[in-house]
């Protein structure tokens, strides 16, 4: 098993709080560091939630990880003008970016839009491919930038024209075929899957673009099972070789790494009630 640390920034959003979970069930990563500005209602004991202020963040808010993955992202009505619009959705991934390239992070992973294009017609758009533009400038080690359609799932606030336009793709999923595909409405928890996968058996390249259709339908690799013969299964004397101990796993943050303890304890089995 591998010793993995992550990075997420933008866990409160609906992306980003499916993002955080799946990482901290996984076992892969030991470590799950995440920056907001506000504390998270979930908890778990790989996760630790460093509070901060997006404007005024340094080089040492971010520590070492494998990963950090950006779920940065508003609304014009939300964030309240263009110019608080673009500080959420293009200055402070940028930053972030640009600080974890100093940090030695090997692996930036982002969510833009489906259709991002610096020369696109509709703003959002156009500020999406202005961050896509300038984090490629920006010679990260590894670039990887998800490009979802419409987001689903379950929102702690109610968007009123996201709800509308879910509905209408739901009722032409259908007939969404072909080159078309690429427009249909995509689960958060999926496309949080997906990061995940990407990060793990992705394509180790410098900049890597998925687009929405591709990120519906990765899949975590089959793992073929151990064959164990019927005589190491069968060989009890075989099985019990080796010091009798217990060990537990212990969670060192500072160098993240594994720590084995001892515990010298017999382990007592409970009988099975016969009449089960």
């Amino acid at each position: 098993m591998s010793m993995r640390a992550a990075i997420v920034v933008g866990a409160t959003g609906l992306t980003g709080s499916a993002l955080v979970e799946q990482l901290c069930e996984h076992d892969e990563y030991i470590s799950v560091t995440v920056i907001a500005r506000r504390k998270l209602t979930y908890t778990h004991p790989k996760l630790e939630v460093k509070i901060r202020d997006f404007d005024r963040i340094e080089e040492n808010d971010i520590g070492f990880a494998h990963e950090l993955y950006c779920c940065l992202g508003t609304t014009i009505k939300k964030a309240g003008s263009r110019e608080m619009f673009e500080k959420v959705d293009f200055e402070y991934p940028l930053a972030i970016a640009s600080l974890a390239k100093k940090r030695g992070i090997p692996h930036f992973l982002v969510i833009t839009a489906m259709g991002a294009n610096e020369n696109s017609p509709f703003y959002y758009n156009r500020v999406k491919g202005k961050l896509e533009r300038d984090l490629e400038e920006l010679g990260l080690q590894r670039l990887s930038i998800i490009r979802p359609s419409l987001l689903v799932g379950n929102r702690d606030e109610f968007r009123l024209g996201e709800k509308a336009g879910e509905k209408l793709l739901k009722l032409a999923q259908p007939l969404l075929i072909g080159p078309l595909k690429r427009s249909r409405a995509i689960e958060a928890t999926q496309v949080a899957k997906a990061m995940i996968i990407i990060a793990l058996y992705g394509k180790q390249q410098p900049v890597t673009i998925y687009p929405s259709d591709e990120l519906a339908t990765l899949e975590y690799p089959e793992v073929p099972e151990e064959d164990i013969s019927r005589e190491i299964l069968f060989n009890w004397d075989k099985l019990n070789e080796g010091e009798k101990v217990n060990r537990e796993v212990v969670i060192n943050r500072d160098k993240y790494k594994l720590e084995e303890t001892v515990i010298d304890k017999e382990v007592h089995f409970r009988q099975r009630d016969q009449d089960n």
